[in-house]
């Protein structure tokens, strides 16, 4: 079933660029970058096939993608700013979010939210979300936009680079990257089950 997702996926990645070009990338990555999960583990080792095949060129493959992540970012930013923290406190309790959950977020953006922006767009997954949770944290927009780019630049290099290099095997690469979603997949579950253990202790205390 993965598989099959997978496939139509890549699908619709190549379809996209092979007709649109750079801007092709722009618009995937945004998508991407929007919190829908859409694999730039697929998006961009295809372009960097295209330069391969000289069709495109690194340099403005990586740019392409920066720029659609940094596009779909300030949707996930504002939709963070402008709606996320009233609907949090208002329904939070029932996702086990709390007031405290926001105050601690609001401290971690105002002393790391650089580095965190920063990290969090080399990571498969986490570089999918991490704009939300930075809008309703109000981190500078400056900031924002200068360490999306810079993060979202060299995953996008890398990946393409990789596309690259490999030229007509680029079609193995989804399946090679998606090993760490699995990884971190289960990081994350693990952080959730302590997350649930962490707020009943609290509601018992």
């Amino acid at each position: 079933m993965i598989e099959k997702i997978i496939t139509l996926l890549a699908g619709f990645i190549i379809a996209t660029i092979s007709r649109i070009g750079y801007g092709g990338v722009v618009l995937l990555m945004a998508i991407e970058s929007a919190c829908i999960p859409l694999p730039s583990e697929i998006i961009m080792p295809f372009a960097g096939y295209l330069v391969f095949t000289g069709e495109m060129e690194l340099w403005a493959v990586a740019l392409a993608g920066a720029a659609g992540c940094v596009l779909g970012s300030l949707v996930a930013y504002y939709a963070g700013a402008w709606g996320g923290r009233p609907v949090v406190e208002r329904y939070g309790k029932y996702i086990l979010v709390s007031a405290h959950d926001l105050a601690i977020a609001d401290r971690w953006f105002q002393r790391y939210g650089d580095i965190t922006i920063f990290a969090g767009r080399l990571l498969p997954v986490i570089r999918t979300f991490i704009a939300f949770p930075a809008g309703i944290s109000k981190m500078r927009m400056g900031r924002f936009i200068i360490y999306t780019f810079v993060g979202s630049y060299i995953w996008s290099w890398g990946l393409a680079w990789i596309g690259m290099k490999l030229g007509e095997n680029w079609n193995t690469l989804g399946g090679y990257f998606h090993r760490f979603d699995a990884v971190i997949g289960v990081i994350l579950l693990a952080g959730l089950i302590w997350y649930i253990r962490r707020h009943f202790n609290q509601r018992g205390n």
